[in-house]
C-alpha cells in the first residue's frame, strides 16, 4: 500500500493541519451577507414551533433564538402550551452556564427521573462533539447537584435505574471502550461512590459497537435490560433480573424487540422462522413476553410489509401502539390495540395531511398515559403540531408561519430506472408551474444506514433556495429505509455501488425530463451523504455543475481507524480484508481522484470538533483535490459537531456559504 502523503491531516489539533485549515478558511470570500441575515432571521423566529417532549403531563423543551444563541431548556403545561405565548419555566439558561464557566457549552441531551421529574443527568459537550460531560442537575431548585452524579467527556450512555443508583458506561481506562469508542461495559453505579468502583453487570467485546442498559418504568411491568449491540443493527437483549442474571430475549440478532407490557413487540431485518411460518424483514410481530423469554413465541402478526408500503415507526403509548406506515414514501398511522382476543387495528391522522406531505409521531409518554404529539410537515406546507389521546379528536396546538412565499411552487414525485432496472423514486419541488425549464436544481439524498429521506418543511431551504427560483429535488436511492430493511440491505458492503447508481439514474432522469442540464445541476450530501456526493464527483463529473459534500467520509481504506468508524463496517465493509478493499477501492474518493479528469466546482464543509466522522476524510480529499487542479472551496468550523454548527449564527453563516455558492455556480 502506497504511504498517505497526507496522513498528517489526521492530526485533528495537529499544529501543521490546523495552519493547513486556517489557509483555506482564509481563501473563502465573505459572501452572502444579506442572505446570512434571511437565514439567521428563520432559525432565530419566535413563532417557530417549540417542538416539545412529554413528561408527566409537562412539555420540556430546549429553545435557541437571537437573545439565546446558546439555548435554554425549560418546561411549561399543556394548557399553557395552547397559547400564544406560553409561560416557560426556564430550568437551564445554558448562555449563562457558559459565561459563568468560561466553557463552550453546547446542549446535547436530558435524561430526567421518573416519577416525579426532580432530577436530571445532563449531557453537554464542549463545541458540539459527540463526546459530553455528565452532570446531575435538581429540576425543583435549578441548580447541579453537589457531589451529584457526574463524569468527565466521553461518549457515555446513563440511564437511571432509580434516585440513588444509574446504569452507566463510560470510559474507565483501558479496556472500557469499544474499537469504535463507545462503552464495552456497563455498571450499575451508586450515588457516592467512584465510578470505576461500580460492579459491572455486563461487559462486551472490543469489537462491538456498544453496549447500554435501562430500566423500562411501564407500572405493573416493571424490568431492567441491558443491550449488547455488536454491528449497527445487530445486536443481543438481555432481561436483567434483581439478582443479576442475564436472560437472552430468544429473537434473531439483527431484529429489534422491546417490552410492552405482556407483550414483547418484535421487528425482524430479515426474514424469520417461528413455528413453520416464515415472516418477512420488516415486519411486526407480537408475542407474549414471557414466550420470547422463554424461546418459544407464539407470534401474533401486526403488520406485514408489500412492494410498496413498509413500517417506518412504532411508538407506545400506555395502552396502545402506534404505526408510521409509508406507501412509496408517502406516510400514515395506524393505532393497534391489544385486546382479550387478539389486536384491534384502525387508523389515525389528521384531516389537514396532503397527499405528497409527512406525518410522524414526535413524542408519546408511555408511564404516564395514552397522549402523543404528532408533527404534519411538507415541502411547501409550514409544519404543524397536534395533540392527542388515543380514542379522542386530534387537535392543533401550533402553526409554524410560512418562511417564504410558495406561491405557484408545485411538488411531484417521479421514478427513474437505476442500472439493474429498480424504480428508484424522488420527489420534485418546482419554483413555479409550467413546463420542464432547467433551471438552477439541487439534488439531494442519503443512501444508507435505513435512514429515509421525506417530505419536509424547511424555511432556509425556501428562504435560501426555492424563493430564488431554485428547484429542489430530494431522492429516495436504495441504502435508505424508505421500502423497509430490504432497500437498505441491497445497498450495504458489496451492495453498496447500488445506491451511486441509483442517484445517478435520478440525475439522468432529471435531464431527460428537462429539469435540468448537467450544467445547472448541483448536489449536496452530509455524512453518508457527504460520501455520497464525493462519489458522485470522483466517479460521475460529468452529471454535475456542482457539488457540495458536508462531513463526508472519503478514505474508505482506513475509515474503519478513525473515531467512530468501526462501527460502520456493518454497512460498508472491513478495508483490511482484501475482498471488502476490493470493492472499497471502487469507489472510495480519496482513492479515485485521477489527475485526467475534469471536476466541477466542488465545496467541502466539516468541523475540528467532529468525532463522529474524522475531519480528516474533507481535509485529505481537498487537498488531493487541489493537487490536480480543481476548483475546491474549502470550510471548517473550528466548533459545532457533526452537524457542522454549534449555534444558529454558524448555522445561518454554512447554509448561506452553500446556497451562495451553488447558485453562483449553476446560474451564471
Amino acid at each position: 500500500m502506497t504511504a498517505d502523503r497526507y496522513g498528517w491531516l489526521e492530526e485533528v489539533d495537529g499544529e501543521r493541519a490546523l495552519a493547513w485549515v486556517r489557509e483555506r478558511n482564509a481563501e473563502i470570500p465573505d459572501g452572502a451577507p444579506d442572505l446570512r441575515a434571511e437565514l439567521l432571521e428563520v432559525l432565530d423566529a419566535d413563532d417557530r414551533i417549540p417542538v416539545p417532549g412529554l413528561r408527566e403531563g409537562l412539555l420540556y423543551n430546549f429553545w435557541r433564538d437571537e437573545a439565546h444563541p446558546r439555548g435554554l431548556w425549560r418546561r411549561t403545561t399543556l394548557a399553557s402550551y395552547r397559547t400564544a405565548r406560553p409561560d416557560w419555566e426556564v430550568l437551564l439558561d445554558l448562555d449563562r452556564l457558559a459565561a459563568d464557566e468560561g466553557e463552550n457549552w453546547v446542549w446535547q441531551s436530558a435524561e430526567v427521573l421518573r416519577p416525579g421529574c426532580r432530577r436530571a443527568l445532563l449531557s453537554l459537550s464542549r463545541g458540539g462533539a459527540d463526546a459530553a460531560v455528565v452532570r446531575e442537575y435538581d429540576l425543583v431548585q435549578r441548580a447541579f447537584v453537589a457531589d451529584g452524579f457526574t463524569l468527565p467527556e466521553a461518549k457515555s450512555s446513563v440511564a437511571w435505574r432509580d434516585p440513588d443508583t444509574v446504569y452507566v458506561g463510560t470510559d474507565t481506562g483501558p479496556g472500557s471502550l469499544t474499537d469504535a469508542g463507545y462503552p464495552r461495559t456497563v455498571r450499575l453505579w451508586r450515588r457516592g461512590t467512584p465510578v470505576a468502583d461500580a460492579p459491572i453487570i455486563f461487559e462486551g467485546e472490543p469489537g462491538d459497537v456498544l453496549v447500554a442498559a435501562w430500566r423500562d418504568r411501564t407500572p405493573g411491568y416493571e424490568r431492567d435490560f441491558v443491550v449488547r449491540q455488536m454491528e449497527f443493527f445487530a445486536g443481543h437483549t438481555y432481561l436483567l433480573d434483581g439478582d443479576g442474571t442475564l436472560r437472552h430475549l430468544a429473537v434473531p440478532d439483527d431484529a429489534d424487540v422491546e417490552a410492552h407490557g405482556a407483550w414483547a413487540l418484535i421487528r425482524p431485518r430479515t426474514p424469520w422462522s417461528v413455528g413453520g411460518t416464515a415472516h418477512p424483514a420488516g415486519s411486526l410481530l407480537a408475542a407474549p413476553f414471557d414466550g420470547v423469554l422463554a424461546g418459544a413465541p407464539e407470534i401474533t402478526v401486526l403488520f406485514a410489509p408489500d412492494e410498496h408500503t413498509s413500517l417506518q415507526d412504532v411508538s407506545r403509548t400506555r395502552d396502545h401502539v402506534i404505526l408510521t406506515l409509508m406507501t412509496d414514501v408517502r406516510t400514515r398511522l395506524e393505532i393497534l390495540t391489544p385486546t382479550g382476543d387478539g389486536w384491534r387495528v384502525e387508523p389515525a391522522a389528521p384531516d389537514a395531511v396532503g397527499d405528497l406531505n409527512h406525518l410522524e409521531v414526535c413524542d408519546t409518554d408511555p408511564d404516564a398515559g395514552d397522549e402523543y404529539l404528532l408533527l404534519t410537515t411538507g415541502f411547501t406546507q409550514p409544519s404543524t403540531l397536534w395533540h392527542a389521546t388515543v380514542g379522542e379528536p386530534v387537535t392543533a396546538l401550533k402553526r409554524e408561519p410560512a418562511f417564504f412565499d410558495a406561491t405557484g411552487m408545485g411538488v411531484a414525485q417521479y421514478f427513474a430506472t437505476s442500472a439493474d432496472g429498480t424504480h428508484v423514486p424522488y420527489f420534485v419541488v418546482n419554483p413555479a408551474p409550467g413546463g420542464p425549464d432547467p433551471v438552477p436544481t439541487l439534488l439531494t439524498a442519503y443512501g444508507g444506514f435505513e435512514i429515509s429521506l421525506t417530505p419536509y418543511y424547511s424555511g432556509v431551504v425556501g428562504r435560501g433556495w426555492l424563493a430564488r427560483g431554485g428547484r429542489l429535488v430530494v431522492a429516495n436511492i436504495r441504502g435508505g429505509g424508505e421500502y423497509g430493511p430490504a432497500w437498505h440491505q441491497a445497498a450495504v458492503r458489496a451492495g453498496r455501488e447500488r445506491a451511486y447508481e441509483d442517484f445517478a439514474a435520478v440525475a439522468r432522469d432529471l435531464v431527460t425530463r428537462g429539469l435540468a442540464t448537467p450544467r445547472t445541476l448541483g448536489i449536496e450530501g452530509g455524512s453518508n451523504g457527504g460520501l455520497l456526493t464525493s462519489v458522485m464527483l470522483t466517479r460521475h463529473p460529468e452529471l454535475f455543475g456542482a457539488v457540495v459534500t458536508q462531513v463526508p467520509l472519503t478514505d474508505m481504506r482506513r475509515y474503519h481507524l478513525l473515531l467512530a468508524g468501526a462501527s460502520w463496517m456493518a454497512e460498508y465493509g472491513d478495508p483490511d480484508d482484501p475482498d471488502d478493499w476490493a470493492y472499497l477501492s471502487r469507489f472510495s474518493p480519496y482513492h479515485n481522484v485521477r489527475d485526467d479528469r475534469a471536476y466541477p466546482p466542488v465545496l467541502v464543509t466539516t468541523s475540528t470538533r467532529d468525532d463522529r466522522v474524522h475531519p480528516a476524510h474533507a481535509r485529505k480529499l481537498v487537498a488531493r483535490l487541489r493537487e490536480v487542479g480543481a476548483d475546491v472551496t474549502y470550510f471548517e468550523n473550528m466548533e459545532g459537531g457533526h452537524g457542522g454548527a454549534a449555534d444558529n449564527s454558524q448555522r445561518a453563516h454554512l447554509s448561506a456559504l452553500v446556497f451562495d455558492f451553488l447558485w453562483r455556480r449553476l446560474a451564471t
